[in-house]
């Protein structure tokens, strides 16, 4: 493994990422049971980011308050039209074939299933930010800059990767793609801000950890697409 990382090291900010939406994109096509695809692709993305990842994991943050803020705040963007405008998303901006959302909300059966909840839970809020801000701004952004990534200082700042990185990471979250963006805006702006992968981690998990409190709490499953 570390001789392939030496060769690719890309793959170590990459792979865990790949493998989640990797997993994703086949789920409707794997004889799985209900509730299982995101726990499968939960634990699959956990193993190759301790598979690949294990030297990049420096939880050391520099602004932990500043990023908790940041956090809190993206999450109050990320609920905020939809609370104040009931109907909002529902306009063909975000409902049409090319936003179709990536998966279903939680059913009914699996709103009470502890499994399911738990892993989503803690999916969420502890291993997604982790592969994604590897992949977003620790790799994408960097490489965007110079494919030789790893001479480019993270939070290093070039208008056409930190507006490409916060398009990419908008459409992935389909028909939230608006509020996607503004939050793709955000951390890519913290990044900056703070040079530290651990503060947009930390940033990231606060916003998942808060979306999830959301959703069980006022039984917002939409947001769990």
């Amino acid at each position: 493994m570390k001789a392939l990382l030496s060769r690719f090291p890309a793959a170590a900010y990459t792979a865990p990422f790949l493998v989640f939406v990797g997993v994703l994109a086949l789920g409707g096509h794997l004889p799985l049971p209900p509730g299982s695809e995101y726990p499968l692709r939960t634990l699959l993305a956990l193993a190759t980011l301790v598979a690949t990842s294990r030297p990049l994991l420096r939880f050391k943050t520099l602004c932990p308050w500043s990023s908790v803020a940041m956090g809190a705040l993206v999450f109050l963007i990320w609920v905020g039209p939809d609370t104040i405008w009931p109907h909002y998303r529902e306009h063909w901006l975000f409902r049409n074939i090319l936003l179709a959302p990536s998966g279903t909300p939680a059913g009914e059966a699996l709103r009470g299933d502890y499994v399911f909840l738990a892993s989503r839970i803690l999916g969420s809020a502890l291993v997604v930010p982790v592969i994604e801000e590897l992949f977003w701004r620790g790799w994408l952004m960097r490489w965007l800059i110079r494919t030789d990534f790893l001479a480019v200082p993270l939070g290093s700042y070039l208008p056409g990767a930190f507006w490409i990185t916060a398009i990419l990471f908008a459409s992935e979250h389909g028909p939230y793609w608006d509020v996607g963006l503004v939050a793709g805006v955000l951390y890519n702006w913290w990044m900056i801000r703070t040079r530290s992968l651990a503060d947009c981690i930390l940033a990231h998990a606060v916003t998942n950890a808060c979306l999830a409190a959301y959703v069980l709490s006022a039984g917002k499953w939409q947001y769990w697409l």
